[in-house]
């Protein structure tokens, strides 16, 4: 189904200023080089600074704003009106994405091939985990998780983004907000589910959609179901994005490029308005744990998600349990965690929760690469690189 937009007002001179004022309030200001700036993280500004500007090359035309509001993205490339999309631009569009839409969404296609990956059983690296490579672990299968979603795993939801391959979905988690207790905005993703990574820019009308079908709809319900059953708490934008420097640079599509440091945060709102934060109308915000716990310190890591690659359709969330290993791809990053688990893509993105000190659970990952076989899934550890990029996105 196509997507729709709100029709245009009487007054096209001042429809083409609300979206400037958009652009305005999205548009990225600031960079790693400024003095306010997080090692290690790319972020967009904060709205109502003061050096704010726009992206370059920002159509000028009511005729090209109407196709940048509608979600048009045919160029990728330096000559395109937004060239690679160096500034993350994300307005609410109204309806854009419906029901229908989300379904036409495919994974990212983040699988490995195994042969590429060399085992190590001695430490390359100056940390317990670091530079060490375990056996393949033991496929877990992923288990559905307990209906309805909106009680029994209330912080998680799906991530919905236009790409130059066309509608995408991935996994997320509400985090807290340490300086808006009980009022977080805040949403862990990958930052391939963000940004394109090597060469390429930022996504587009970049959409969280928390509790997605919390009853378990089978994908032919889903069809006919009202909308209130499919979005639950409604859809919320981006309004700011930031992933790590490491995953602009060097990720890819395929393969494990850029998968040590494949971490991005949102800060959304909600498309309806509104003044009720995300964490308060979902009822729940998990704790991010910055400190890499070594794998030897914790008995399971459980990784939850919407795999919606075969045998998987994206209308369910699933999760697996097991004990983490480790994974080092490169032993100039860090090391990964590694678990058992069977999800596909779709589930990219997705947290990683342990049990904390305080008995609750918190996000030590979130689902980044797996194997073609599809029996185990790695996730970055999330350390001073992305403190950085939370930090930078909750500022």
């Amino acid at each position: 189904m196509s997507s729709k937009s709100k029709a245009a007002g009487r007054r096209p001179a001042f429809a083409a200023a609300a979206v400037i004022a958009a652009l305005a309030v999205t548009a990225t200001a600031c960079g790693p080089g400024e003095d306010d700036a997080k090692p290690g993280a790319s972020a967009t500004a904060e709205a109502g600074k003061q050096d704010l500007t726009l992206p370059e090359n920002l159509p000028t035309s009511l005729e090209g704003l109407k196709k940048w509001k509608e979600g048009e993205w045919d160029n990728w490339n330096p000559e395109g009106w937004l060239g690679e999309a160096k500034d993350f631009v994300n307005p609410i569009i109204e309806d854009l994405w419906d029901p229908d839409r989300m379904e036409e969404a495919q994974e990212p296609d983040r699988e490995i091939d195994e042969s590429d990956l060399e085992e190590d059983d001695g430490g390359g690296g100056t940390g317990e985990d670091e530079g060490v490579t375990d056996p393949t672990p033991a496929k877990v299968d992923a288990t559905p998780v307990q209906q309805p979603y909106t009680r029994t795993a209330a912080a998680h939801g799906k991530v919905f983004m236009d790409t130059p391959r066309g509608q995408m979905v991935c996994s997320a988690t509400v985090v807290q907000d340490p300086e808006n207790p009980g009022a977080s905005n805040l949403v862990a993703t990958a930052g391939h589910c963000v940004h394109g990574g090597k060469g390429k820019g930022w996504f587009r009308n970049v959409v969280f959609v928390p509790g997605y079908n919390p009853k378990g709809l089978a994908s032919a319900q889903l069809e006919t179901a009202p909308e209130s059953e499919v979005l639950p708490h409604g859809v919320w934008w981006a309004d700011k994005a930031a992933t790590t420097d490491h995953w602009r640079e060097a990720g890819e599509e395929r393969g494990g490029k850029g998968a040590q440091q494949d971490f991005a945060m949102l800060k959304v709102r909600p498309e309806n308005g509104g003044g009720t934060s995300l964490e308060q109308t979902v009822g729940a915000a998990v704790k991010v744990n910055f400190a890499t716990p070594a794998v030897g310190s914790m008995n399971d890591l459980t990784a939850r998600g919407y795999p919606a690659a075969e045998p998987f359709d994206g209308s369910r969330m699933y999760s697996c349990t097991d004990s983490p290993s480790r994974l080092t791809i490169d032993a100039g990053q860090p090391t990964m965690y590694r678990i058992g688990c069977t999800m596909t893509g779709g589930s990219s993105g997705g947290g990683w929760l342990a049990r904390g000190t305080g008995g609750d659970d918190e996000l030590l990952s979130v689902t980044s690469i797996g194997p073609v076989t599809s029996d185990w899934l790695a996730g970055p550890r999330l350390g001073a690189e992305a403190k950085a990029v939370f930090d930078t996105v909750r500022k």
